[in-house]
């Protein structure tokens, strides 16, 4: 018979290595298995935007964990390159987002004030003010919100962090071992069965990103949530073309070192195709070149996609099975997976440790989605 293990993960994701550090941090004997290689599916695809304030819109749940795994990135660089021996490669140099025209202008305007009254750091600059900034950028738009506090990393060497310094703690990784199902046993799940036999575990953590579905059908959670396909391509120029990450309601940009350029994505969902179509190339490029138009003389790199998985409500899903209270599921996190990876190592470590959570974690629960189901 295998040994048992206190935790068991399901999915080497961002957020399932995340996950594994914590709780190998935390002294718990942790085993992850990932289906294929480790970061191999959206977690390497992510452009490692860090947009507490550019993608949370409104205030809430979401906005608060946002913030908080935000500012856990400081700190965490030099834990993981003290532990592994990686930089994740952290820039805090701000983002912008682009208004061109008057709804989005107004838009931004209200994102503002509400976020300043929250405490945050944000303020309009008009168009000369954008320009003067970033040279580059077509002049064809009404001002930008300046976003200082938002920034990026990247994302494969952040996941391949949290793995190694996981392992450096006592954590077992094995790749390439398929979950095919989990084993019942009255109200409790005992193990897992897999391409590579059984193991079993005290606690079981189902992290596999637009995978997890299928394995919480099994003990009778169906989850609303649909998988959405993210196209992005890379550039390369001979010089700098822009020093903060531009974001718009059509594209991002993002300055990685080597003057190349992170562009995406499109969002296609109901799809696990990762097949990269020239229709969404074209419309990237499109609307990227629209926003600077420098890029045309740029050297293309690389296309790719990967695969987010999004949610009925908007938000991810993280908290004990409301049965099962050994499962814990984390997924859900769409277009947040990076930043909110910290955070949700730390709350999957709190809620197996079992203390007391933060009072926005009710906006996460699983039980959430029997309401949900209703129109509730």
């Amino acid at each position: 018979m295998n040994k048992s293990h206190d935790v068991i993960i399901i999915g080497g994701g961002v957020n399932g290595c995340s996950i594994a550090y914590y709780l190998a941090r935390e002294g718990k004997s942790v085993l992850l298995l990932e289906r294929e290689k480790l970061a191999g599916k959206a977690s390497s695809a992510a452009a490692g935007m860090l947009g507490a304030q550019v993608e949370v819109t409104r205030e809430g749940a979401l906005f608060d964990i946002a913030k908080e795994s935000r500012a856990m990135f400081p700190s965490l660089q030099y834990e993981l390159k003290e532990q592994s021996g990686i930089d994740i490669e952290l820039v805090q140099k701000g983002m912008l987002k682009l208004a061109r025209n008057e709804e989005e202008a107004r838009n931004l305007r209200s994102m503002i004030a509400f976020q300043q009254k929250l405490g945050e750091r944000a303020k309009w600059l008009d168009r000369e003010q954008v320009v003067e900034r970033e040279g580059q950028l077509s002049q064809a738009l009404l001002g930008a919100m300046d976003i200082p506090m938002d920034g990026h990393v990247n994302p494969e060497r952040l996941t391949q962090a949290f793995a190694k310094s996981a392992v450096n703690l006592g954590a077992e990784v094995k790749e390439y071992v398929e979950v095919y199902s989990l084993i019942m046993d009255g109200s409790a799940v005992r193990g897992v069965e897999t391409n590579n036999g059984v193991f079993y575990g005290e606690n079981i953590v189902v992290a596999a990103g637009a995978w997890s579905k299928r394995l919480l059908e099994e003990c009778g959670v169906s989850i609303p949530a649909y998988p959405v396909k993210g196209e992005c391509f890379s550039v390369i120029s001979d010089r700098p073309l822009l020093t903060s990450t531009i974001f718009t309601e059509s594209c991002y940009l993002v300055p990685k070192s080597g003057n190349r350029l992170v562009i995406g994505a499109t969002m296609i969902p109901d799809t696990f195709s990762e097949n990269v179509t020239v229709g969404g190339l074209f419309q990237l490029m499109e609307e990227a070149a629209g926003v600077l138009p420098a890029l045309k003389s740029a050297t293309f790199e690389q296309s790719w996609s990967g695969i987010r998985p999004q949610t009925g409500d908007g938000l991810p899903y993280l908290g004990q099975h409301p049965k099962f209270k050994n499962l814990i599921i984390a997924t859900g996190h769409y277009r947040n997976g990076i930043l909110l990876s910290p955070i949700t190592g730390k709350l999957v470590s709190m809620i197996i440790k079992g203390v007391a959570m933060p009072g926005y974690m009710e906006a996460f629960k699983i039980d959430r989605l029997i309401d949900y189901a209703r129109g509730e």
